[in-house]
């Protein structure tokens, strides 16, 4: 891996990623020179062996600029930045909240201090963040050509031509090396899982041209933080409550359905003329009931989760009750033909997966504060 980077950090593969094309001087022609001379042919210069021009956008295409203080960072950084989305937090949020629902469900079967379920908790973040970069370069690869067709998506880097496919892909194997570095840090059972996850994040941006369900694999790609989280503290093989996992994870994937169908309803109308496939698309007119109902099934799950493992009523009241108001509010407000109003609905269920987060890990600490204290008695006792 090291010798990986090594290479990978080299000036050679650097200018791959950040050198931009010089353009050539325009020729100058003389008095009594023609600007082009008859049967001859007009020279170029010669390319850079070492060098991969980076396309110039148009400049009719009005390029979106970073948030502060990433537009602060060279001109030549942002577009890979843009296309890891780095300067939008939500999707990474929705990938590292099923860690956080299944590391104190897994600290607390096994009896563990909070404080090691946090510094887990806190690891899987930076996971989150590389894994959802790397999705969405992956995504936008896959894309490149039906993104010039949607609206909303024509402008990021690759359709715009800011960024070169074989920049994209460097820049991806970047991105691959630091998942495994990641992951290389963890258990052999979640190094296992981790690297099958990588196939899921390939096949994902396919789906959409295959099925109307892309959300549902979605939802298998987007939760897998609950398997891996789970597997991090507790062996599979003698340790993991399927009873627990099984329902938490297909809550997460109810969730995905439900957040990633408001959030294709902004693209809609675009999609429908590029012959994308979508839940939107699928359910039309019918959209809030489906989605109330695959709601139902997500706290239905939620609740056998919490059931299976024993907790108490900060999680029903917080998760589950909490949960389902915010998200049968979310349906009731959102207006389905408008983009704003889909892009809010999206991202209030952020705000859902913090509920299912504040719910477990308050039972939880509160159990671990009722084993403090009985332990304090048992040693009292002791003595």
């Amino acid at each position: 891996m090291s010798t990986a980077l090594y290479y990978l950090t080299s000036p050679y593969f650097r200018s791959l990623l950040l050198e931009k094309p010089v353009p050539a001087p325009a020729p100058t022609p003389g008095p009594s020179q023609p600007s082009t001379p008859p049967c001859s042919i007009p020279s170029s210069p010669s390319p850079s062996p070492l060098s991969l021009p980076l396309p110039s956008p148009s400049p009719n295409v009005p390029q979106p600029q970073l948030n502060w203080p990433l537009r602060q960072l060279l001109e030549q950084v942002q577009p890979y930045l843009f296309l890891a989305r780095v300067d939008n937090p939500a999707g990474t949020l929705l990938l590292w909240l099923p860690f956080t629902w299944s590391v104190p469900l897994a600290a607390n079967h096994l009896q563990l201090s909070p404080a090691f379920a946090g510094s887990y908790t806190l690891y899987f973040g930076l996971g989150s963040l590389i894994s959802h970069c790397m999705g969405c370069t992956v995504n936008d690869i896959a894309d490149r050509e039906l993104d010039r067709l949607v609206e909303r998506t024509k402008h990021r880097p690759l359709p715009s031509g800011t960024i070169s496919l074989p920049q994209a892909l460097l820049f991806l194997l970047l991105e691959t090396a630091s998942w495994f570095l990641w992951l290389s840090q963890l258990n052999t059972p979640s190094f296992l899982l981790g690297t099958a996850y990588l196939p899921l994040v390939v096949i994902y941006p396919y789906m959409k041209r295959l099925t109307y369900w892309p959300q549902a694999f979605l939802g298998v790609v987007f939760n897998w933080g609950a398997l891996l989280g789970y597997t991090a503290l507790a062996d599979p093989a003698s340790a993991w409550a399927w009873d627990v996992l099984l329902p938490l994870y297909g809550a997460g994937c109810c969730w995905t359905i439900v957040y990633d169908t408001i959030y294709a309803h902004q693209d809609k109308t675009d999609d429908r003329s590029a012959g994308i496939k979508s839940t939107a698309l699928l359910f039309e007119e019918r959209t809030v009931p489906a989605l109330a109902g695959f709601t139902t099934l997500m706290l239905a799950c939620l609740t056998a989760a919490g059931h299976a493992a024993g907790l108490g009523p900060a999680y029903y009241a917080l998760s589950v009750v909490g949960g389902g108001v915010w998200m049968f509010r979310t349906l009731w407000v959102t207006e389905w033909d408008n983009r704003e109003s889909c892009r809010r609905g999206f991202e209030a269920n952020v705000f859902v997966g913090l509920l299912v987060t504040a719910g477990v890990w308050a039972d939880y600490v509160l159990s671990s504060y009722s084993w403090t204290c009985l332990l304090g008695q048992v040693g009292t006792a002791g003595m």
